[in-house]
C-alpha cells in the first residue's frame, strides 16, 4: 500500500442521514457503531484511493436505479430471483445504492430519487418473495444468509429513512427466514463459519428490532465456534479449519469466520451484550496460528480455498473481480486488520506487521487498487500500513495441518503447500455448479513460489484454473482414465479409504507422507515429500493402477503467462527452467516434458463464470509409469528458485542426499550435510538404523554431539509406538510428553503414546 492514503478525522456519514440518538439508547450506540464498521471511519472522502471509490460507488449506484424494473420474478431485466442466489444477487444491489445514499463523495448522497429506488425495491422483494410466507427453494444459504445479512445492512443504513413499518417487517423477514432453532442446536447448517454468519443477522435484528432477547441469543449461539473440535467443522487445536464436515477451507469459509467474528467483537464490545466467553481466546490465537501460515506475500494459499478456486470471474459481477488466491488472502488481511482494532496493545502490534508485511509484499494486487475493497476495509488497512509498526516478514519454517491433511513450508528460498486427501478429508469439493474437474487436487498437489529475481508471484493467479490440465496437477500421482464433471459427489462426499495421511516436523524440516487412493480409479502409491531449506525430496512407490491406461507422475507443471518464453534446459539427469527453478531427476523412468498453449474460460469449470476465454502457456514435465503398473517408483528433488548452474551442480553431487528405502513399506532419505534422515514407515520395519513397532512418521535431526528425534504416527491407531534407534547415546537429556524412554545405552529405545491429531513426540539426546 503506498502513502498516498491519508487519514484525517473527517466525519464519514452524512448528518442528515445519521442523526445521533441520545447516548443512553443502547440499540441506538450499537446501531452507530455497525455503520462505523461496515462504512468506515477516519478517512478523507476526497483523498485518494477514496474519492474514485466513492465516485465509482454513486456511478453504480445511479446505474442500478435507471435498470431497476420490478417484475413478478425479478427486480432487474435478466435476474430473475432463481437459485442459486438471485435474491442475494437483488439485495447486493440494493445495499450498493444505499451506501451511496449514506457515504460521502458519491455524487448521490443524499439523493431522494435514489433513496426512493431504494425503498421500492425493498418494498417489491418483500411484497413478492423475501416474505415470512414463501417457503425457502434451491440454496438454504440464500434464504438463511446471504439475504437477510444485506437486509439487515440496508436496513441499519436507512433506518430513519424506512421508517417503523419497514424495520419492523425487515426484523418478522429474519426472525421467519433464521428462526431460534437454527441457533439453539449447534449441527446441521448452523456450524463454523455458517453460524457466525446466522449470529450475525440475528445480532443486528436484534439491534434495529430493540430486542434484548435476540441480541442476547446471538452472543450466545457464538460459544459453540470458539472451543477446538476434534472432527467435523471449526478450528482444529493444530491450527486446521474445516468446513461441511470434510473440506479443508482457512481461506474462504475461515475467512468468512474471521471476519463475522471481529465484525460481532468490535460491536457488541462494552455494551450489555459483550461477548465475554473465555474460549474466544482461541479466535484471537488463530490469526498467527491458524492463518498467518496459510498467507503467503498478500494471498491465501489455493489448497485451503475449497470449491472457490473455480470463481475467478463470475457472470453479472459488477466490479468484473478477479476472485483469485489475492483476492482472498486480502479479504483474511482485513479481517486481520478489524479484529486488531480491538485486540490488546501487544497483539495489535504484532498483528498489524503481519498485515502492513503482506500487503507491501503483494505486487501482483496492490491493496489501493483492489476493487473488492470498500472505504471502510480500505480506511482500516491504511491506518495499519500507515503506522509506524515494522512490517513483519513471512516467518520461515515448517507447518503441518494433520487435521486437514495440508502441510505448509517456508525457506529462504521458497514457500510450499501440499494438498492430500484421507479418510477425514475430501479429494475435493464440488456443488453449485462449481469446480467440477478438481478431481486430483488433493492427491498431492504441489504448490510452490520460488523467492528469485525474474520469479512470478501470479503463478496460481494469472488463468490458473481455467486453463491448466486438470490431469497434470503439479506434485500428484494419477489415473489418465477420463472422469466425469462432480465425479465421486458435491460438497466433500469423495473421500479415499485411507487413513495414512501426515507426517512429522521439527518445525523447519518435515518427512510427510500419503497412501494415495485414487479417485474413480484403482490406483494405489505411496507418496513421501522431505522438506529441506532449498529443496523438497519426492518420493513415491508402490504405483499399482488396473485401469487399462497409464499413470503418470506429474513432476510439474507451471504456468509460463500468455506467451513465456522462460529457456527449458535437460542435462542427464536434471532439467531447468528459467525464473522457476530446477529438478533433479533419479528415478521414475524417462522424464517427458510438453511446452504448449491452453485455452480455457471460467464457465469451463463454474456454471457462474465468465465466457471470456484466454489463452497460457504450460511447461510440464511428468513420468510415464505405463499402462497398469505394477510396483512403479520415482524420486525426484525439486529445487525452487535455483539457478541453471546450481541445479546442474546439485545433481552432480551425488552424496548431498541419499534414498535409503522407497518401496510399499519404507520411504527414506539421508541428508548428511544436515545430519538429517527422514522416515516414513508405512508399517513395521526398519531403515537407516531405525525401528519402528507399527506406522509412524520419524525425522532425526543431528546437531554437534546432539541428536533430536521427532515422532508422530499419521494412521492414528491410538496405540503406543515402539522405537529403537541403532547408535550408542550417551545420556537423554530431554524427552517430550509422551515419549518414555525405555534405555539408553547402545541404542536408544522409546514408546511414544502418538496423542491427538496425529501430533509430534520428540526426545533430545546426547551422543557418544
Amino acid at each position: 500500500m503506498t502513502g498516498s492514503i491519508r487519514l484525517t478525522r473527517r466525519a464519514l456519514l452524512a448528518a442528515a442521514l445519521v442523526p445521533g440518538p441520545a447516548s443512553a439508547d443502547p440499540y441506538g450506540i450499537l446501531r452507530r457503531r455497525w455503520l462505523r464498521i461496515a462504512l468506515g471511519s477516519g478517512y478523507d472522502p476526497d483523498a485518494e484511493p477514496y474519492a474514485s471509490r466513492l465516485h465509482r460507488l454513486g456511478t453504480r449506484a445511479r446505474d442500478f436505479a435507471a435498470a431497476m424494473a420490478p417484475a413478478a420474478d425479478s427486480l432487474w431485466p435478466g435476474h430473475a430471483f432463481d437459485p442459486p442466489s438471485g435474491i442475494t444477487f437483488s439485495y447486493d444491489r440494493l445495499w450498493t445504492m444505499a451506501q451511496a445514499c449514506v457515504q460521502p463523495g458519491t455524487g448521490v448522497t443524499a439523493d431522494p430519487g435514489l433513496l426512493a429506488a431504494v425503498l421500492r425495491g425493498l418494498d417489491h422483494l418483500s411484497a413478492t418473495v423475501y416474505t415470512p410466507s414463501t417457503s425457502p427453494y434451491g440454496n438454504w444459504w440464500e434464504w438463511r444468509i446471504g439475504s437477510p445479512r444485506l437486509l439487515m445492512d440496508i436496513t441499519a443504513a436507512l433506518y430513519e429513512q424506512l421508517g417503523a413499518d419497514r424495520v419492523g417487517a425487515a426484523c418478522a423477514t429474519v426472525d421467519h427466514f433464521v428462526p431460534d432453532a437454527l441457533l439453539t442446536d449447534y449441527s446441521g447448517i448452523s456450524t463454523g463459519a455458517n453460524r457466525v454468519d446466522l449470529c450475525r443477522c440475528v445480532a443486528l435484528r436484534g439491534v434495529l428490532g430493540r430486542d434484548a432477547r435476540r441480541l442476547a441469543l446471538a452472543r450466545d449461539a457464538l460459544s459453540p465456534v470458539f472451543p477446538y473440535v476434534t472432527r467435523g467443522d471449526g478450528l482444529y487445536a493444530d491450527g486446521s479449519f474445516v468446513q461441511h464436515t470434510r473440506v479443508a477451507y482457512s481461506g474462504t469459509y475461515g475467512q468468512v469466520l474471521l471476519d463475522g467474528l471481529g465484525r460481532l467483537f468490535a460491536l457488541l464490545a462494552g455494551s450489555p451484550w459483550e461477548i465475554t466467553d473465555p474460549a474466544r481466546r482461541n479466535i484471537l490465537d488463530a490469526v498467527e496460528h491458524a492463518y498467518a501460515p496459510l498467507i503467503h506475500d498478500g494471498l491465501v494459499m489455493d489448497c485451503v480455498n475449497g470449491r472457490a478456486i473455480s470463481r475467478g470471474c463470475l457472470r453479472g459481477d459488477d466490479l468484473h473481480l478477479m476472485r483469485s488466491d489475492h483476492y482472498h488472502g486480502q479479504a483474511l488481511a482485513a479481517a486481520v486488520a478489524l479484529l486488531a482494532a480491538g485486540a490488546g496493545r501487544r497483539e495489535r502490534r504484532r498483528w498489524s506487521g503481519l498485515v502492513k508485511g503482506w500487503a507491501q509484499r503483494d505486487t501482483v494486487t496492490p491493496v489501493p487498487t483492489a476493487d473488492q475493497f470498500g472505504v471502510a476495509d480500505l480506511a482500516r488497512l491504511a491506518a495499519v500500513v500507515g503506522s509506524s509498526v515494522p512490517p513483519a516478514p513471512e516467518r520461515l519454517g515448517h507447518r503441518l495441518f494433520p487435521a486437514m491433511d495440508r502441510a505448509v513450508h517456508r525457506g529462504p528460498r521458497f514457500t510450499a503447500a501440499l494438498a492430500m486427501a484421507s479418510d477425514r478429508i475430501a479429494h475435493y469439493e464440488c456443488g453449485n455448479g462449481e469446480n467440477p474437474r478438481g478431481w486430483h487436487t488433493g492427491s498431492g498437489m504441489l504448490y510452490w513460489w520460488p523467492e528469485c529475481r525474474g520469479s512470478r508471484a501470479d503463478q496460481y493467479t494469472d488463468w490458473f484454473w481455467p486453463t491448466v490440465d486438470w490431469y497434470r496437477l503439479p506434485g500428484t500421482t494419477v489415473s489418465t482414465r477420463r472422469l466425469a464433471d462432480r465425479a465421486g459427489g458435491e460438497w466433500g462426499e469423495p473421500r479415499p479409504d485411507a487413513r495414512w495421511v501426515g507426517g512429522v516436523t521439527d518445525g523447519r524440516y518435515a518427512a510427510v507422507g500419503q497412501d494415495l487412493k485414487g479417485l474413480g480409479s484403482t490406483l494405489r502409491a505411496r507418496k513421501s515429500w522431505f522438506f529441506l531449506d532449498d529443496a523438497v525430496v519426492c518420493l513415491g512407490a508402490g504405483i499399482t493402477c488396473a485401469d487399462g491406461v497409464p499413470v503418470e507422475t506429474v513432476v510439474d507443471n507451471r504456468n509460463l503467462g500468455e506467451s513465456g518464453t522462460q529457456a527449458f534446459a535437460r542435462g542427464p539427469n536434471w532439467a531447468h527452467l528459467a525464473e522457476h527453478g530446477g529438478w533433479i531427476l533419479s528415478c521414475g523412468g524417462e522424464l517427458h516434458t510438453l511446452r504448449e498453449d491452453r485455452t480455457g474460460a471460467w464457465s469451463d469449470i463454474n456454471t457462474g463464470g465468465t465466457d471470456e476465454r484466454r489463452t497460457r502457456r504450460w511447461q510440464t514435465l511428468w513420468f510415464d509409469h505405463g499402462t497398469d503398473p505394477a510396483d512403479a517408483r520415482y524420486a525426484y528433488v525439486l529445487l525452487p528458485g535455483a539457478t541453471r548452474a546450481e541445479t546442474a551442480a546439485r545433481a552432480a553431487h551425488r552424496h548431498w542426499w541419499s534414498v535409503l528405502a522407497n518401496d510399499t513399506g519404507r520411504q527414506a532419505v539421508v541428508v548428511p550435510r544436515l545430519g538429517l534422515i527422514g522416515a516414513n514407515f508405512w508399517r513395521a520395519g526398519t531403515v537407516g538404523g531405525l525401528a519402528v513397532s507399527g506406522g509412524a512418521s520419524v525425522l532425526v535431526v543431528r546437531r554437534g554431539r546432539t541428536a533430536t528425534l521427532h515422532v508422530s504416527e499419521p494412521p492414528r491407531t491410538g496405540e503406543p509406538l515402539e522405537i529403537v534407534w541403532h547408535r550408542p547415546v550417551r545420556a537423554v537429556n530431554r524427552a517430550g510428553e509422551g515419549v518414555e524412554v525405555l534405555s539408553a545405552d547402545r541404542s536408544l529405545r522409546l514408546r511414544v503414546t502418538p496423542g491427538m491429531a496425529c501430533a509430534g513426540r520428540e526426545c533430545e539426546v546426547a551422543l557418544r
